[in-house]
């Protein structure tokens, strides 16, 4: 047994695990408010290895936003621009297809496509962009759209959600992405997003899409106005939809950016909350394959720490990122294959290179024992580093 876990208060909760009892929300919300990070990670580490084995995967993708013109004005965001504004854009199809031609260059096997609900573009547009990115590269998978731009599209299109993403699925869309998430409490939502879609709206969305035979990725945006109770009843919602579909290839979970957005927050997300917040994720998401340490928000080494802490992924090349860096991440634009191939065996876990669905497509060796680190991360100057504002 982990000699963190021994002289742990958790030690019950570690023995739940273990025996594969499903912990429930008040267990949830106890390991959030535990200071004992280490013992915490083990746990997390334990329900990684079950799952998932000794490995770590990552994907080579672009993303590609669209444009930045949006009607609403969600209070947290900072990437959003009305017609007015100098600094939005709006990219014409051409143009995503040789920015995706361009990428197809460099090996990708993704586009990750979002954008602002567009006050104009007509529905047409968004099928003609899928079906001129497939007809590019058939194989190329094609993770597009969060829940609010699908229900902003049956709008314009004057169909059902159903309808909508049967005729998005017919031009070429693989899956959707689990952004627009943020905290499901209605209480929350009205003061970091008003008049965004409801958490029963993007439940919807993604149940609709998983009864049609397909998968998606979720999210959850932590370290605003939020309480600790509050993300628990975020992923329980999660994991409810979860039970019921099994549509969810990953929790995807985003440390809030407080730059140049109308949320002043005193404290934004530490390393310490970071971790946590992915190793709570881990270990109460029992019914979800991955967890993603979003390399963009955490920046690369406490994505890699996070590896230890319950995440088995750590996202994507992504060449062009605006909305976290807009409202300040300060993270690279980019991450090379070799990036993340040395982040993830410098953890002592074989790469593994994966398509949309988290299914592998090449893997990689392990690097020599001499080359790997001390067995637990957690010693290391980079988490010292990271978790020195906690």
């Amino acid at each position: 047994m982990n000699f963190f876990i021994q002289r742990s208060e958790l030690r019950d909760l570690y023995d739940k695990v273990v025996a594969g009892e499903r912990i429930t929300e008040a267990d949830a919300l106890r390991l959030l408010e535990t200071k004992e990070l280490n013992a915490l990670g083990a746990i997390a580490d334990f329900v990684r290895q079950r799952k998932n084995g000794n490995r770590a995967s990552f994907i080579i993708n672009r993303y590609i936003n669209y444009s930045n013109y949006c009607i609403l004005s969600c209070q947290f965001c900072s990437f959003a621009r009305k017609k007015r504004d100098a600094d939005g854009f709006e990219l014409t199809i051409p143009q995503i297809v040789e920015k995706a031609r361009e990428a197809l260059q460099l090996g990708i096997t993704e586009l990750h496509i979002v954008g602002g609900l567009h006050p104009s573009l007509p529905f047409s547009h968004y099928t003609d962009m899928l079906k001129a990115l497939k007809a590019l590269a058939p194989g190329l998978q094609l993770k597009c759209f969060t829940a609010i731009e699908i229900l902003h599209l049956a709008w314009l299109a004057k169909k059902s959600v159903r309808e909508t993403l049967t005729e998005l699925k017919a031009a070429g869309l693989d899956s959707l992405t689990g952004g627009g998430a943020e905290i499901f409490r209605k209480e929350v939502r009205s003061a970091i997003a008003k008049g965004k879609e409801s958490a029963e709206e993007y439940l919807e969305v993604h149940r609709t899409w998983h009864q049609l035979g397909q998968r998606s990725t979720c999210t959850m945006l932590y370290g605003h106005v939020e309480t600790l109770a509050d993300r628990v009843d975020h992923l329980r919602q999660l994991r409810a939809l979860q039970d019921e579909t099994h549509g969810f290839t990953a929790l995807i979970p985003l440390a809030y950016q407080p730059e140049d957005n109308d949320i002043p927050v005193e404290h934004p997300p530490t390393g310490f909350d970071s971790l946590r917040t992915i190793a709570v994720s881990r270990i109460y998401l029992d019914n979800f394959p991955h967890i993603t340490a979003y390399w963009v928000g955490l920046g690369l080494k406490l994505a890699q720490v996070a590896l230890s802490y319950g995440a088995d992924d750590i996202h994507g090349t992504i060449i062009e990122e605006y909305i976290f860096h807009m409202a300040g991440a300060t993270s690279p634009q980019l991450q090379t294959e070799a990036d993340m191939i040395k982040a993830i065996r410098e953890t002592g876990l074989t790469p593994v290179q994966r398509n949309t669905f988290y299914e592998p497509i090449k893997v990689l060796e392990k690097a020599p024992a001499a080359a790997e680190p001390p067995e637990n991360p957690a010693h290391s100057k980079v988490l010292e580093d990271n978790l020195a504002t906690a």
